[in-house]
């Protein structure tokens, strides 16, 4: 810009940028005011604009500056529930001029984000289908889950050990408590536990986990007084090894070949010490089902073990085996959960392309469908 224009400039004046509005910016937690503004009739000879915020008391704080192109803003800092005012000031090297004082804005949270209704409309029905099959558990009605071999083995591997006088080995893989492969696997381990306690067949549960060895041992024996079996609990039966992956896996190893265990159970998050176990386990002749959601470990257990539980069925194990309405309303709800899930993408499926034949954007039509454009 030459010098020529700004002289001529601050000779007629720098023209100040025009109505200035300020809104609550919507949606949001609060904290947040956006304002906009007409552009300076100089604005191509401007430097930037300065947005100034000004308070009840009159004290005014420059928040923030843009380039002369841009006429809006968003103020970041703001204290919710105080009104403010806004004054944008245009600039060109020495030369100041103010816009006119915006309206009175008050920054506020909302509850709810109305651009997010289909995701609410997703949990009203995910919940209501989930409720609708709980209460038809609870009354009696029969409901269907598919049927796993892994899990229809465990009665049949809790008999042979009984048969054989050897124990049943039931590892809750090596995570901590707050896995959720952790806390299905120590459900598992509640129903092995009453199967056991029945036949009165020893129940070997080595632990990784510090909490998980008390929250296993605390379940076990639960499971054993529910079925009426306390004076069968033995409680050194279920301890703590080492916290060291690989020392826990050596000293799994020993008890295996020492103690002979007819079924081996390995249910949870494994790592490396996977096959390590499994492979162990399948040189002492013993029934082996394995269970993780862990994809880089499954190829293992599926090589080395008789029966293998893959993925979610690791998580409808509880269910399978206690037939308990909680849990077999759960795992139904949620597999019309994802029913539902897939006729909505065969039909967005339809609508991207019935959207192309049109000659219209396929991704603006599947975004207007789920009511996020």
């Amino acid at each position: 810009m030459g010098v020529l224009t700004i002289v001529c400039i601050a000779l007629v004046g720098l023209s100040p940028p025009g109505i200035v509005t300020a809104v609550d910016r919507p949606n949001d937690a609060g904290h947040s005011i956006r304002i906009s503004w007409e552009h300076s009739p100089d604005a191509a000879e401007l430097d930037g604009y300065d947005v100034i915020r000004t308070d009840v008391a009159g004290i005014d704080t420059v928040v923030g500056s843009v380039l002369a192109g841009v006429c809006a803003f968003e103020d970041d800092g703001v204290p919710d529930s105080r009104p403010f005012t806004y004054r944008i000031v245009a600039k060109l090297d020495t030369l100041r001029a103010e816009s006119p004082v915006s309206n009175v804005v008050v920054s506020r949270g909302q509850w709810f984000n109305t651009g997010r209704v289909n995701v609410l409309v997703a949990f009203a029905l995910f919940a209501g289908l989930m409720l609708f099959f709980i209460s038809r558990a609870r009354k009696g009605k029969e409901m269907f889950i598919r049927r796993i071999a892994g899990l229809d083995s465990v009665e049949e591997a809790v008999g042979r050990a009984t048969e054989m006088g050897r124990p049943i080995l039931f590892v809750p893989g090596l995570a901590g408590v707050a896995q959720i492969a952790t806390i299905a696997a120590l459900n598992i381990l509640s129903e092995v536990a009453k199967k056991t306690a029945k036949y009165a067949t020893d129940l070997l549960v080595p632990n990784r986990d510090p909490i998980v060895y008390t929250v296993a041992s605390e379940m076990v024996k639960e499971a054993y007084t529910e079925v009426g079996r306390p004076d069968v609990f033995k409680k050194e039966n279920v301890f703590f090894v080492s916290d060291n992956q690989f020392a826990y896996a050596a000293a799994v190893d020993g008890l295996m070949v020492r103690e002979k265990p007819a079924t081996n159970l390995f249910m949870g998050m494994f790592w490396a010490e996977s096959l390590i176990l499994a492979e162990t386990g399948a040189s002492t002749g013993a029934i082996q089902i394995a269970g993780t959601d862990s994809v880089h470990q499954l190829p293992f257990f599926i090589t080395a073990c008789d029966y293998t539980l893959i993925g979610e069925e690791l998580y409808a194990a509880s269910a399978y085996l206690s037939r308990e309405p909680l849990l077999l309303g759960s795992v139904k709800g949620q597999d019309w959960g994802k029913v539902v899930i897939l006729l909505v993408l065969v039909l967005g499926s339809i609508l991207l392309l019935l959207s192309g034949i049109k000659g219209l954007s396929g991704l603006e039509a599947v975004l207007r469908f789920f009511n996020v454009a």
